[in-house]
């Protein structure tokens, strides 16, 4: 049986660069993040929360893998509802270790947002 997807997920390099260097493990659990961004139409805030403080409508996908958070750094395309999304790109990706490494990774993901529509 084929499940439907709902959402169009689109990757850049700088995000398939951070996916190329993780582990099996971690790779699995974020494709799970990934399948459900595209089959599943309301999001729990457990797997996507929007990321306050930006002026875009920037979006983390969330992988906890043991003790490790892993952050993706996602950006609807198409509506500035991510439930109601159909296109999203996956910006970039990270390993959570502090609000100081949070920051830098908004800043670059908001870069190869602006290079992507300029």
């Amino acid at each position: 049986m084929e499940i439907e997807k709902i959402r169009n997920v689109v990757y850049t390099d700088d995000f398939n660069e951070f996916y190329n260097t993780l582990t099996e493990r971690v790779a699995e659990k974020l494709n799970e993040g990934i399948f459900y961004l595209e089959t599943i139409y309301v999001l729990s805030t457990k797997f996507v929360k929007k990321l306050e403080g930006t002026d875009e409508n920037l979006y983390e996908l969330r992988t906890s893998v043991g003790h490790n958070e892993y952050r993706t750094i996602l950006f609807s395309t198409d509506h500035d509802n991510i439930i109601q999304a159909k296109e999203i790109i996956l910006l970039n990706g990270f390993l959570k270790k502090n609000t100081k490494t949070y920051s830098k990774e908004i800043k670059k993901a908001i870069n190869i947002l602006n290079s992507l529509t300029s």
